[in-house]
Parts: structure tokens; C-alpha cells; sequence
């Protein structure tokens, strides 16, 4: 049944003025199609950013390393990750219990690997006493789960930026704290935008940076 301009045109305001009062009373928890601020999944390796980037001061650079060379910053690979780990097994505190526990029943001290530092291992094919191959575990890439994701109608260069001096803060929040990483920032186009004509206006830390607000720069 077809319906007259009229009827249409008043079910798209009821369905408009709906939607409004959804996004009124429900306050920052509905969002736009696409906007994943807040998204924080559990992933395969419980990796905290707090501890790594916060309390070690491990610099972003160290384990993203494309951030500043290339338009994506890169997830480390396993052998990173072992560039430590093949020396840290298990936190500070789970070892000197361990300690403690073998001088009052006088013997000698067991290896202590934690659960999820296990989980690396296995993934590289390794035993974890003795970091000899393990013929039963088949080497297996850890599949981290994407965060922050734009659209494929979006170009973005990671290297522009971090060579810009804008810090991983600015788009990704204080992740130095965050014991599991989320979104902070919506990423919308709005976001991008007011962020470019801000630093078009002040600079980056006091330098001029010429940031364009050209649709062809980011869409192309």
C-alpha cells in the first residue's frame, strides 16, 4: 500500500522525535552506528597496559613500533614480548613466595610461571621449564582483538602524527592506566576535525603544525 508524501513524512518525524528522546534519557550509552567508545574486550593474553606502560614506563614506541614510521603502529610480535619474558616468568610477589615457601620446607625453590605469561609461551611452541621446543605445542599467532578501528573510507597515518608531536593520549586516552585498553575517544569525523582545526590554530606543544581540514586529506 502506497502512502502520501504526508504520512510518510510524519512517521519520519515520530521515528526522529523517538530516537531523540532514546538518546535523551539513555544520556552516552547509545551511540552512532560505528562508534565503539567504551569498547573493551577481554583479550586472549590479559596484557596490562597499567603495569607495562605505566609502572615500567616501557615506552609505546618500544612494542608499537611502526607508530612512527608508517601509517600503522603495529602490534609486537611474540619475540618482543620474550625480549623479557624469557627472563620474567611471573610477578615479583608470586617469586618470593615461592621463596619463602621453599626455605621453610628447605628445598629448593620451584620455577614460577604465571597463567597468562604461560600463554605466550605455548603460543610460541615452548616449554615453559625448559624454552626448548615443545613437540606437542604447534606455534600459534595470538589473536588479539582490534580496538580502535576506522572506517576503510578513512585514511589515517599513524607516522604523520606521532612525528607531529601529537602524544598516543590524544586518541587513545591515558592507556598508561588502563589495565585492560578501551576506546576513549568516538573517532568520529567531528572529533578529527575539531582536533585538526585546534592545532591548526595553537600548534602541537608550541609548534606550528600545518593540519588541513581538506576532505581529500583523509578521504581519498
Amino acid at each position: 500500500m502506497l502512502r502520501s508524501p504526508i504520512t510518510t513524512t510524519l512517521l519520519l518525524l515520530l521515528v526522529l522525535i523517538g530516537l531523540a528522546g532514546l538518546v535523551s534519557s539513555a544520556g552516552t550509552t547509545v551511540h552512532l552506528p560505528g562508534n565503539d567508545q567504551g569498547y573493551e574486550p577481554a583479550q586472549p593474553i590479559a596484557f596490562s597496559h597499567q603495569l607495562h606502560a605505566g609502572e615500567l614506563q616501557i615506552d609505546c614506541l618500544y612494542c608499537h613500533s611502526g607508530a612512527d614510521k608508517s601509517r600503522h603502529a603495529g602490534i609486537p610480535a611474540a619475540g618482543t614480548c620474550m625480549n623479557c619474558h624469557k627472563s620474567v616468568r611471573a610477578t615479583f610477589g608470586a617469586i618470593r613466595a615461592e621463596d619463602e615457601m621453599a626455605q621453610q620446607e628447605n628445598r629448593a625453590p620451584r620455577r614460577i610461571v604465571s597463567p597468562e605469561i604461560a600463554k605466550l609461551y605455548t603460543a610460541l611452541g615452548l616449554d615453559p621449564e625448559t624454552f626448548e621446543s615443545d613437540p606437542a605445542q604447534k606455534p600459534t599467532p595470538i589473536e588479539w582483538i582490534q580496538i580502535h578501528k576506522l572506517p576503510d573510507f578513512v585514511y589515517f597515518n599513524h607516522a604523520a602524527h606521532v612525528n607531529a608531536g601529537v602524544t598516543c593520549q590524544e586518541c587513545h586516552g591515558p592507556v598508561e592506566t588502563m589495565e585492560r585498553v578501551r576506546q576513549v575517544a568516538d573517532l568520529s569525523m567531528g572529533w578529527c576535525v575539531n582536533c585538526h582545526r585546534d592545532t591548526a590554530k595553537y600548534g602541537v606543544n608550541g609548534k606550528p603544525v600545518a593540519s588541513s581540514t581538506d576532505c581529500a586529506v583523509c578521504h581519498y
